[in-house]
This record gives structure tokens, C-alpha cells and sequence, in this order.
């Protein structure tokens, strides 16, 4: 059962969906995230991507978020997003729902002017052994200057990404948390980063 742990929907149970695909982030794991952020999130612009259920965007929303875009490439994970948003009764005017490919969506979003306070990514862990999803946030400078990417991997799998500084490591049992942001957070995107919209 996956249940909104605090804030404004705080109690409010979610649907995962049926596909095995949809991979809900374990509780311990979105609570250790929120307890380290604490009021960071209040007013803040949200990315939860590969977004499964929505649980961690919903619950930054019920946090006080300003505004959360889900990506997700599965049809059945997106429709799940939407039924939970609805269900919950969350206005349209505070969040988007993305099915496509993550890199395709961040390139869409970049054109639209989106630049993201904070951004929570829960990536197939396989894909993790082949492919870097920062490396486009970098690429579209999508990340506010003082902004954070928060990528949730297994703790066995060794990551590592030259777009970003690694600002804290916390591991949750079988899991991990890497917080990365700019080296140099008042000068935002190095030199090189296409920050065009």
C-alpha cells in the first residue's frame, strides 16, 4: 500500500498500477529523503522522473511543492499518475504528466523554459549500467544554479557521473541516495552546458 506520509493529502493511499515495471519507491526510503529535505520542498519546483505511481511528486505536492512534472515512459504508469492526482482532488494548474522517454521529455521541457529546484530520479536500475540520466539534465541546463538531483540506485551498483558533484551519499538498506548539485552552485551549469530553452 503506498500512503502519503505528511502534509496536505497526508493519510491519502495511492494505486501502484499492475505492471511489475512500476517499481514504487519503498517508504523508507521516500520518508529518508523527506526528513533530510524537510521544508526544502515547500514552494519549490518539482521532477520526479520515472515516475512510476507518482508517490514521490504526490507527496512532495502535499509538502507544498508549487509544482511537480512526472515522466514516465509506461502508458500504465501515467494513467496512474493521472487517476491518483484526480483522485486526491490536486488541481491541473500544479502539476504536468509526461509519458515518453526521459531524455526526449527533459529536451521538450528545456524548449518550454523549465528549470527544476529539485529533482527526485528513480531510474530502472538496469539502465544505470548503461546510461547516465543526468547527463541530459546537464546537457539542457533544466537544474536551477542552486538546485539538487536526487538518483535512487541500488547500493551495490557503483555510479558515478562527471556532470554533477556528489554532495552527500546515504544509503537505506539495499538502496541508495545520491544528492548532486553544481560544484559551483552561485555560477549554475559549467561552461559547455546548453542552457538554451
Amino acid at each position: 500500500m503506498i500512503r502519503i506520509n505528511s502534509g496536505l493529502y497526508k493519510g491519502r493511499v495511492l494505486r501502484g498500477g499492475k505492471s511489475p515495471l512500476i517499481r514504487p519507491t519503498m517508504s523508507k526510503v521516500k520518508l529518508t529523503f523527506f526528513d533530510i529535505l524537510q521544508t526544502e520542498v515547500k514552494e519549490k519546483i518539482f521532477l520526479d522522473g520515472f515516475a512510476g505511481s507518482g508517490n514521490m511528486g504526490i507527496e512532495a505536492l502535499s509538502r507544498g511543492a508549487e509544482y511537480v512534472v512526472f515522466i514516465d515512459d509506461l502508458p500504465e504508469a501515467a494513467r496512474s499518475i493521472r487517476h491518483n492526482l484526480e483522485k486526491i482532488g490536486v488541481a491541473p494548474d500544479f502539476y504536468r504528466v509526461i509519458c515518453g522517454d526521459f531524455n526526449r521529455s527533459i529536451i521538450a521541457l528545456a524548449r518550454d523554459g523549465f528549470r527544476f529546484d529539485l529533482a527526485y530520479l528513480d531510474p530502472p536500475y538496469a539502465m544505470l549500467e548503461y546510461a547516465n540520466p543526468l547527463k541530459v539534465i546537464h546537457k539542457r541546463g533544466v537544474l536551477r544554479p542552486d538546485g539538487l538531483i536526487v538518483l535512487e540506485r541500488p547500493a551495490r551498483l557503483r555510479f558515478q557521473t562527471p556532470y554533477f558533484a556528489l554532495r552527500r551519499k546515504v544509503n537505506i538498506g539495499r538502496e541508495c541516495l545520491d544528492f548532486y548539485g553544481y560544484a559551483d552552485p552561485a555560477g549554475g551549469p559549467p561552461a559547455g552546458a546548453e542552457s538554451e530553452p
